[in-house]
């Protein structure tokens, strides 16, 4: 099991530089976990999609309730607390707080293109494209 972040599940859904790589991480490693604020993320994603033509608003609906599906029954509350302590620590913001968060209550790392958790969370976190 990983962690993965909106990013991830958004290169696995929109074709662009790192669909290869995520298709490869989910053939490798199937079993895809989020907290729930992946949801809200990705629809922000399908939304800038929506608005620059990329996609029709049927595509759009269509992408989240796969995704939804990938994740049914792997999604999980964050504790507020543990969430807190990281942000205290790191220049992260609160949301990649949750991801890491998540990853270290379920003892595995997250998978994310995103500079500033890499480097504050090298034990934790891996990169997708490595």
């Amino acid at each position: 099991m990983i962690v993965v972040d909106s990013n991830v599940l958004a290169y696995l859904y929109l074709p662009g530089e790192f669909t290869a790589a995520a298709e490869t991480l989910m053939e490798r490693d199937p079993d895809w976990s989020a907290p729930l604020l992946w949801r809200s993320e990705f629809r922000n994603i399908l939304v800038g999609y929506l608005r620059r033509g990329q996609l029709t608003f049927s595509q759009a609906h269509a992408l989240q309730s796969e995704a939804e599906d990938l994740l049914k029954d792997c999604e999980y509350e964050v504790d507020s607390r543990s969430v807190l302590e990281l942000a205290r620590d790191s220049e992260c913001s609160a949301y990649d707080r949750e991801f890491v968060a998540l990853a270290m209550r379920l003892g595995t790392r997250l998978v994310t293109m995103d500079g500033k958790v890499l480097r504050s969370f090298p034990n934790i976190s891996a990169p997708l494209a490595a």
